[in-house]
């Protein structure tokens, strides 16, 4: 038996990471392929039985788990991202969601005949969508950046509470056998306030010290677990089911504190959500019974079906009133609104429970909301790329940049593209980089550019290409790597090693690497942020029929290293080492110049 359990964790472990590279190569959600292996390893071959394997851990194991998702979604919040779309966001959010909840216990109710308890419970549970699943689509779909910025938003915002609304709907069920409506408005007003107290006290105290370092490095991950396992069990023992509320408030208020440092906790959560949400969604899925699926019948479909023809509709024509949307993009946002890993993981906790009360019906909420959440993410994921270019609400080409780095030579390099047009987005795990940036009004990314948080967090819409501009080899050749199937290995270009690398470790880099290497041989970073240092500037050059690159070359001589050149279609070329470029008439050359009696390094090979 003991085996069998090691076999069966090491076996989810290894499924989870295999669904997951499956994903990230195919540029799929990763959930198809965790609910589809989880339901072959389950239902479908008996390999895999949760409850044998957790016994009475598994409830209190998806609980915990549920309490870090919450609380790795709302660390990410800031109130300052969400400047423009407050208004929409709020709507959906709010209005929206009351709409869509209405909607779907409406139909739950008339087509599977669930009772009004039930009905209203499942259509909580269901108001959620999530990043897990949305951002992975709207890489995909490369919408505009109105359309993805709201549904992102929305994604990341909408969790907790919709988790909250579920909590909610669950105790006003289980306090109703107590008899009457005031003592379940009366739970509900403990709950609010000991989840929205415990947590605001637990995030203020965590990042004071944090802040104030009073804690060692090397314990700031795990003493983050910990401290969220503790918020989430205390609130729960102090009023039942406040904890998911708790751990909500503590990440919103800790992300949103000043001058705290928060890298090795975001990369820290990054690891464990992946391995929370693959290992939860296959164990989840095994355990779905078929029986219950013929149980709900095509009943289950025509809920489906409201929910996304119906429910989402109206719940973005409540939401959008006023605001400047066009009919296009109100369509797009109508459309997708795929279900996760929140739905799944908290009809897995509240079922159970009901089904000890006495309601049979809860055995059938985690079938149903594996299929809204199965039928959302493939009928969305198949169409949602034909619908917006249809609609004509997709990107043209992207033209924007990502930048690895944000230090110096990476934001002279990205002021200068700004300059003309082109948007760039800065990724750094240093705050300072960060911060100098954010200071001279350049997009920017805090965090690792190549981790899981980064897969769900960065906006790459219109971003088309990649430079790894970091200092740090080893980060520019990962970088390069990780991005290859999202731009293609042609728009992906890095710095050159630094000379004094053994020839070995340089043979090492540029097989890793895929890509070109920018602007000289001799291009390295420190070489750049030499001449910066020495007042070199980044200047644009128009060319013409009497003034060509030859002539702009022998003007400057050695003193100018050619970066970047637009042509007559504003399209941006880079010079590489290995890439022979010969700008014409009416094209700009951007270069770095240095200033009499400088070198610059060695130009382009002509």
């Amino acid at each position: 038996m003991n085996e069998h359990v090691i076999v069966s964790l090491a076996g989810i472990g290894l499924l989870a990471i295999l669904c997951q590279w499956l994903a990230w190569w195919l540029k799929l959600p990763a959930i198809l392929f965790l609910l589809l292996v989880g339901v072959a390893a389950g239902p479908l071959t008996g390999w895999l039985d949760p409850d044998a394997i957790f016994g009475e851990l598994l409830v209190p194991f998806v609980s915990l788990s549920v309490a870090v998702i919450l609380f790795e979604g709302s660390l990410t919040l800031r109130f300052d991202q969400i400047r423009g779309l407050e208004r929409v966001v709020r709507n959906l959010i709010t209005s929206g969601l009351l709409v869509t909840w209405v909607v779907t216990a409406l139909a739950t109710r008339g087509l599977l005949g669930f009772s009004w308890q039930m009905s209203f419970l499942f259509g909580a549970i269901v108001v959620v969508t999530g990043p897990t699943v949305v951002v992975p689509m709207l890489r995909a779909v490369r919408p505009s950046a109105s359309i993805a910025n709201i549904l992102r938003w929305e994604g990341i915002v909408i969790d907790p509470i919709g988790a909250l609304l579920a909590v909610l709907v669950f105790n006003f069920i289980i306090s109703g056998q107590d008899g009457g409506v005031a003592p379940t408005l009366i739970t509900f007003g403990r709950i609010l306030l000991t989840g929205a107290l415990m947590g605001a006290a637990a995030g203020y105290f965590f990042g004071v010290v944090l802040r104030n370092h009073w804690l060692p490095e090397f314990l700031h991950n795990v003493a983050t677990l910990c401290f969220v396992f503790t918020v989430f069990t205390a609130a729960n023992l102090l009023e039942h089911e406040s904890g998911l509320l708790a751990v909500t408030v503590m990440g919103l208020w800790l992300g949103n504190m000043k001058n705290v440092p928060m890298g090795d906790i975001l990369d820290f959560k990054e690891s464990l959500s992946v391995l929370l949400i693959s290992g939860l969604f296959i164990i989840l899925a095994a355990r779905i019974e078929f029986a219950q699926l013929y149980q709900l019948g095509w009943a289950a479909i025509g809920v489906l079906a409201v929910m996304q023809f119906v429910a989402r509709p109206l719940k973005i024509l409540v939401s959008t009133i006023g605001s400047s949307l066009k009919w296009r993009e109100r369509a797009m946002i109508s459309w997708i609104a795929p279900r996760g890993i929140v739905a799944a993981a908290v009809s897995a906790v509240f079922a159970p429970r009901l089904q000890e009360a006495g309601y049979a019906e809860a055995a059938l909420i985690v079938p149903l909301t594996f299929i809204i959440i199965i039928g959302t993410v493939v009928i969305q994921s198949a169409t949602s790329r034909p619908l917006a270019n249809a609609l004509k609400v997709s990107e043209p080409e992207p033209k924007g940049l990502l930048i690895i780095g944000a230090n110096r030579v990476a934001r002279a390099i990205a002021d200068a593209l700004r300059e003309r047009g082109f948007r760039t987005l800065l990724a750094d795990t240093s705050w300072e980089n960060v911060r100098a940036a954010r200071m001279e009004g350049l997009s920017t990314y805090f965090g690792n550019p190549v981790s899981q948080h980064a897969d769900r967090h960065l906006d790459l819409v219109g971003i088309g290409g990649l430079l790894a501009l970091s200092p740090h080899t080893d980060l520019n050749a990962l970088a390069t790597l990780r991005y290859r199937s999202e731009f293609g290995e042609s728009r992906l270009f890095a710095l050159a090693p630094s000379p004094e690398k053994s020839g070995q470790e340089v043979r090492k880099r540029a097989a890793m690497h895929r890509g070109s290497h920018l602007f000289a041989a001799d291009a390295t970073y420190g070489k750049l942020a030499s001449l910066l240092g020495k007042d070199a500037e980044i200047r644009a050059t128009q060319l013409t029929g009497t003034f060509g690159f030859a002539d702009y070359l022998a003007q400057y001589g050695s003193r100018v290293l050619p970066l970047f050149a637009i042509d007559s279609r504003d399209r941006l070329h880079m010079f590489t080492v290995e890439r022979l470029l010969r700008p014409d008439a009416d094209w700009t050359v951007i270069g770095l110049i240095q200033s009499d009696g400088a070198r610059a390094p060695g130009p382009t090979k002509e």
